[in-house]
């Protein structure tokens, strides 16, 4: 052994000597003394045990410490698991909501089409009436209701449906519109202006604010450029059934013109603002129009005259009557009798004189009596179409 290494060793047992001298305890018992000698050796391997058992402990508590925190990872593990769990329910809520939400819409939005649809048509099922324009394409355009439930794959036959009623109302509010314009030139040419009879109409409305159903969405840019375009095209073919186009009388000739004529007593100039229609006493006179009676009796130079009151400012007159079929308030339509030919008032023989009156002021009855076939048959579509729906209630 180098001379380093045992100088080494020597240090070494120094350092030990040191700690660990050779020790006695006195013990006193029962009047003899003991003593234990405790030797460097005994010392040095108690130390060893204690350290051992220090090393154990601390071990063990490592151990430990190690599986709490595996544990803490675990639970840590465990919540975040059931958070993903609570947010993927979450989202299936919030899927679930969004495609009810969308079928409620559709239900008002079907409601409200269906509705819309009885009132101006007397249809029951406005779906299946549209289901020939409505076809089997689909719209590529993305609206909000869609947007609302883009990760739900279950709703897409609710989507298509969504896009299918879109166009269908798109659709529908082109050939109401196109209808429309045909009653406003049917209008038109019969010397009146149809926006000057939207202005001037009465459409008394009230009652309580009761929000629709349908609020939420379901009443949609579409549905409610259907219900404007709806309400003008009623409006304006239920004016033009207002509008005298029906002869009152079968008398196939006039004896006497709107406008200047002498008059048959005096021979001097005067104004005529009817027509005459020349026939035997007790023949049926007409309503020249739908309309509500509003005035039987006599007025001066008339004789017996029987007045017909038809919205938008119209009014006809029949004068010089024998009799009268009607009385004040009573509904009429295009055809129905109110009176009879007479020669009452200032009169030469019997005829009926008949005139047309708007906001008061008389004109000549001659355009609305000679309306082309096409008005006619423009009139005759809405007469049919208010028929019906009046018959389907």
């Amino acid at each position: 052994m180098s001379q380093q290494k045992k100088k080494g060793l020597a240090g070494l047992r120094d350092r030990l000597d040191a700690l660990c001298p050779e020790r006695e305890i006195f013990l006193r018992s029962g009047g003899q003394v003991k003593f234990i000698r405790i030797s460097r050796r005994a010392q040095i391997g108690a130390a060893c045990l204690a350290t051992a058992a220090l090393l154990g402990w601390s071990g063990v508590t490592l151990s430990m410490l190690a599986d709490n925190a595996a544990i803490a990872q675990q639970r840590a593990a465990l919540a975040q698991q059931g958070r993903s769990v609570a947010t993927a329910a979450s989202k299936v809520e919030g899927y679930r909501e969004s495609v009810e939400e969308l079928a409620q819409d559709l239900e008002a939005r079907q409601d409200f089409m269906d509705d819309l649809y009885k009132t101006h048509f007397g249809a029951e099922e406005a779906k299946a009436a549209g289901a020939d324009l409505v076809g089997p394409e689909k719209s590529s355009e993305k609206d909000g209701i869609a947007g609302k439930i883009s990760m739900a794959p279950e709703a897409a036959p609710l989507v298509q449906l969504d896009e299918r009623q879109r166009r269908f109302a798109m659709l529908l509010t082109r050939a109401v519109e196109r209808r429309a314009d045909k009653a406003a030139a049917a209008i038109r040419s019969f010397g009146l202006n149809p926006d000057k009879l939207a202005r001037s109409a009465a459409r008394a409305q009230g009652g309580p604010f009761v929000p629709w159903k349908g609020d939420k969405g379901a009443m949609t840019g579409e549905l409610e450029h259907l219900a404007d375009a709806m309400a003008r095209m009623e409006f304006l073919e239920r004016s033009l059934l207002t509008i005298p186009s029906g002869k009152p009388t079968t008398t196939p000739m006039l004896s006497s013109s709107y406008g200047y004529r002498r008059d048959p007593f005096n021979g001097h100039a005067a104004f005529h603002a009817g027509l005459d229609f020349p026939g035997r006493s007790g023949q049926p006179i007409n309503a020249a129009a739908d309309g509500k009676i509003s005035f039987v009796g006599q007025r001066q130079g008339y004789g017996n005259v029987v007045e017909v009151e038809h919205g938008n400012g119209i009014m006809t007159r029949y004068a010089h009557l024998s009799g009268f079929a009607g009385r004040v308030g009573q509904k009429v339509v295009r055809g129905d009798m109110i009176a009879r030919m007479g020669s009452t008032g200032r009169s030469t023989g019997p005829h009926l004189h008949f005139e047309v009156r708007l906001n008061g002021q008389a004109v000549n009855p001659r355009p609305f009596l000679e309306a082309r076939k096409d008005v006619l048959q423009v009139q005759k579509i809405a007469t049919a179409r208010f028929a019906d729906v009046g018959n389907r209630g």
